[in-house]
């Protein structure tokens, strides 16, 4: 993350609107914007890691008005301005055609991590990437969702691996001058701000907005002047410190989130929690439901009736808990706005497993009507861990259904891949992709076309780790051993398995490495070779999963493996933008 940026040159009036492309996500996801933006200098575009913001920022007065008097580059400048107003206009998505009796109604989708982009570091992992793709494939099919979540102007820390294989956790600021990140402001024209109240003192929570396509995204700020200096820090960092903190996230992000939407005039008709981190939104709208006059139970059922809860988690270790004494210190006796006691208040949030604490999930299914997890599979899994919230019911009729995750395809598509597929399915095929016969196509491409691509995608994901290993050997590692345990020797021919997500412990990272002996047989077979590349970051306080890092670390780096463990010490979810 750059620290600062240069101010932006006064553009040609032909390619006046390449601010607009570039202050929504939408063009990371577009053909033509994507192209547009790397046309304009490749080497910038490949340095900041795909930012158009920044391409614009450190782009040569020369260089832009040669591309406005280019003609190819003004046609396609034209297309994408023309496919973002679209994007924006939901007259003819698939919700209008569809539902278009729902149209001025409004989704609350709140998350505490939102994967979109390099260029907004506010993720760790698999949870935000969804959250991302949800949001984006929401704009295309024209859902009227807004998005709820916290803004980290520390993102998701950054870490460097030490010759003795431990993490070494960095603080990087991030410049949001080169982010498509917008200040909200109220009505009088200053920054619009909303107040909760934690340990016994207000804090006040500004906002930014993010669009992405037709979906705005609202990003909770307290790095603001008129809080303590222990509360502008605590929207500073994505799960770092202690309970202590993350808790107060949670509550500033569900008391915040519906406080900011109404100030907004946002009065949406469902609401939904995304993951357990969310739960607080819905204890707040249950408080306005009985400050409006309705009693506790009605106030449950009216809560309930508007609220969905996904959860993603199919193991104890991933769902939040907290002690009461955590809870009360944090939100005070909220419980007397409710008109309900203290123990009537805990009990939204009591596991069958374990009453002496707060469960966020537990209290996100008691106030959700529609309960889901993220596959059948999982779907099961959570029936079967809660239970106990349904003693009487089997497990099978159980209310928690499944929604299977997917991914936005133009997203994670990679850019060479989609040429080859216009050949057999025609242009615009992304734009028809429910057809039920139109992936019957895919059949007609000729595999020996589709495996070129696959290969020279491949031979650019490992010159890529072999780059950031020889940087590092120039200027960090003295020892040999690094410089091979960090890709140097990667096989372009070898089949490779990659390991990218955070090492909490109960992901279980180190697995693999449970029967040496196999494994290094597997990976050395010189018939069949194998590798394995590892990415990923230990949450600052987790010294399990800091050892978890230094043991696959000590494996990458021993040469009886022959350099066929890889371990990069940069966390990029979106690694694919970056090659």
């Amino acid at each position: 993350m750059i620290q600062s940026s240069p101010s932006l040159l006064p553009l040609p009036e032909r390619v006046r609107d390449l601010p607009t492309l570039a202050g929504n996500l939408w063009w990371s996801w577009n053909r033509d914007a994507r192209a547009l933006f790397k046309e304009i200098d490749p080497l910038t575009w490949r340095r900041t890691r795909h930012n158009a913001i920044e391409v614009l920022h450190r782009a040569d007065q020369a260089r832009l008005t040669a591309c406005a008097s280019n003609p190819s580059f003004l046609d396609r400048y034209d297309r994408a301005l023309a496919a973002l107003a679209h994007a924006l206009d939901r007259g003819p998505t698939w919700f209008h055609q569809h539902h278009g009796q729902l149209s001025n109604h409004t989704i609350a989708y709140f998350c505490a991590e939102f994967g979109l982009h390099n260029s907004v570091p506010i993720y760790s992992g698999g949870l935000g990437i969804l959250a991302g793709d949800h949001c984006k494939t929401a704009s295309d099919l024209g859902v009227p969702l807004v998005g709820v979540g916290l803004l980290y102007t520390r993102g998701y820390f950054d870490q460097r691996v030490g010759p003795d294989g431990w993490q070494q956790d960095a603080d990087e600021v991030l410049d949001l001058a080169i982010t498509p990140l917008v200040r909200v402001l109220a009505a009088s024209g200053d920054p619009l701000s909303v107040t909760v109240r934690t340990f016994d003192r207000d804090v006040h929570v500004g906002a930014w907005r993010l669009s992405v396509g037709s979906v705005p995204i609202f990003l909770l700020d307290t790095d603001l002047e008129q809080n303590e200096p222990d509360d502008r820090q605590l929207t500073h960092r994505l799960y770092s410190g202690g309970t202590d903190l993350r808790l107060r996230q949670e509550w500033l992000l569900g008391v915040g989130g519906v406080r900011l939407l109404r100030a907004l005039d946002i009065h949406p008709s469902a609401w939904h929690a995304n993951e357990g981190h969310s739960s607080f939104m819905l204890v707040e709208r249950l408080r306005e439901s009985i400050v409006a006059g309705l009693g506790w139970d009605d106030a449950i059922e009216s809560t309930r009736a508007t609220s969905v809860f996904t959860t993603h988690t199919p193991v104890e270790a991933g769902h939040d808990e907290f002690s009461h004494d955590e809870l009360t210190a944090c939100v005070g006796p909220v419980w007397e706005k409710l008109g309900v006691d203290r123990e009537q208040f805990l009990d939204l949030g009591r596991s069958p497993e374990n009453r002496d604490v707060f469960h966020m999930t537990a209290t996100a299914i008691r106030l959700s009507a529609a309960v889901n997890g993220v596959s059948q599979l999982h779907g099961q899994v959570t029936r079967h861990m809660w239970r106990g919230l349904w003693p009487e019911r089997d497990e099978a009729a159980i209310p928690i259904g499944h929604v299977t995750n997917g991914v936005h395809l133009a997203t994670w598509m990679a850019v060479e891949l989609m040429p080859v597929l216009d050949e057999v399915m025609g242009s615009g095929w992304d734009a028809r992709r429910d057809e039920p016969d139109l992936w019957d196509r895919v059949l007609d491409v000729e595999p020996a076309r589709l495996w070129a691509v696959h290969c020279e995608l491949k031979r650019r994901l490992l010159a890529y780790v072999r780059e950031e290993a020889r940087q590092r050997w120039r200027t960090q590692w003295p020892e040999s051993a690094r410089v091979v345990g960090a890709g140097v020797l990667l096989n372009p021919e070898a089949f490779t398995i990659g390991f990218a997500r955070r090492f909490a412990t109960y992901k279980r990272a180190d697995l693999m490495f449970s029967d040496p002996d196999r494994l290094r047989k597997i990976l050395t077979d010189p018939r069949q070779p194998v590798q394995i590349i590892f990415a990923g970051k230990a949450h600052p306080a987790d010294e399990a999963g800091k050892q978890i890092i230094q043991d696959v670390y000590g494996f990458a780096s021993d040469p009886a493996f022959e350099g066929r463990v890889t371990f990069l010490e940069d966390y990029e979810m979106h690694l694919a933008h970056r090659l």
